[in-house]
This record gives structure tokens, C-alpha cells and sequence, in this order.
């Protein structure tokens, strides 16, 4: 079974990232509902749920007070060269509160230990370009509509220096 990472903010408040488990799809689901149509497409429910039954490689949950409020996944191209960034999902109550981000920079982080890896990429809509923008990501790519009508697909690339430095 999967590492647990543990963060404490105050004595009755925590936040764990694991890994994620069959256990926890009824709670991922709920997110991107919770989720749409805000920042995700209707018909992006199907896709979710494609992925976390056959796509999925690497998936965690962010849990807090324990709940899961969140949930974010790496997936591998290229030979394992290449790792996604994929379906960031938070509770909209626990957006804008640091909790993506340490979800985001766990996931960094261990792919920083990954021997091969040379290109972190994230693909992500208009909507949440600015929050990966914000950790280091540059926008490479944009493609109109391609999740849904209205939701552009923004590709972005995580700095290269910043994964070299960690001796890469």
C-alpha cells in the first residue's frame, strides 16, 4: 500500500495525501460534480470516471479533517519521460486555501525522485491555467473548445531548470 504524507496545520486539523484506492471513487466523483459546471464539462463525469477505471497510473486524495477534498493524478508518456499532471480536483469550499497547491507540489516532488523523468506537462482549461501558471508552468499550447464548447485546452510545461536543479 501506497506512502501517506501528512501535513499539520493545527492539532485538530490535517491534511494527508495517499494514494488513491477503489474506496474513494464515490468521493472523486462527487468532486468534479461539485466541480461542473464551473471549471469542468458536463460530459467530463464519463471521462473521470474512464480514467480512474482504466487510465489511471498514478492517483491521490487529499484528505482533511477525513474528508477527501481533493483529488490529483501523474500519468506517463514517452517511455516514462514525460509525466501529466492530471484531474486536479478540489472541493470548491477548499479552493483558494493552499490545499491544491500542496497537492501539486507533493505530485512534483515525487516526480523529482522519478530516475527518467525529463518533462513534468500539465493539460488544463482557461479556467485553472493561472493557478499551474502561478507554481511554475509555462503555456506551450492552446486549443479552443477541445474539452467541451467553452473549455480551451491550455498545455503547459513545468519550467525544465526547476526539475534539472534537483539532479536531473
Amino acid at each position: 500500500i501506497g506512502k501517506v504524507f501528512l501535513l499539520s496545520r493545527k492539532m485538530e486539523n490535517s491534511i494527508t495525501i495517499r494514494e488513491y484506492g477503489p474506496a474513494d471513487k464515490v468521493a472523486v466523483m462527487n468532486l468534479i460534480r461539485l466541480n461542473t459546471p464551473e471549471y469542468f464539462a458536463l460530459e467530463e463525469e464519463t471521462d473521470l470516471n474512464e480514467y480512474l477505471e482504466n487510465k489511471r497510473e498514478l492517483y491521490y486524495v487529499l484528505i482533511f479533517d477525513g474528508d477527501i477534498v481533493g483529488c490529483g493524478g501523474i500519468n506517463f508518456v514517452k517511455n516514462g519521460k514525460v509525466a501529466k499532471i492530471s484531474w486536479d480536483i478540489l472541493h470548491p469550499e477548499y479552493q483558494r486555501r493552499s490545499f491544491g497547491s500542496q497537492l501539486l507540489r507533493y505530485r512534483i516532488d515525487k516526480l523529482k525522485t522519478i530516475e527518467g523523468v525529463r518533462e513534468i506537462m500539465v493539460r488544463t482549461s482557461q479556467l485553472a491555467y493561472g493557478f499551474y501558471e502561478k507554481h511554475g508552468f509555462v503555456l506551450s499550447e492552446i486549443k479552443k473548445d477541445y474539452w467541451a464548447k467553452g473549455f480551451d485546452m491550455y498545455c503547459m510545461k513545468y519550467k525544465m531548470k526547476d526539475l534539472l536543479e534537483k539532479g536531473r
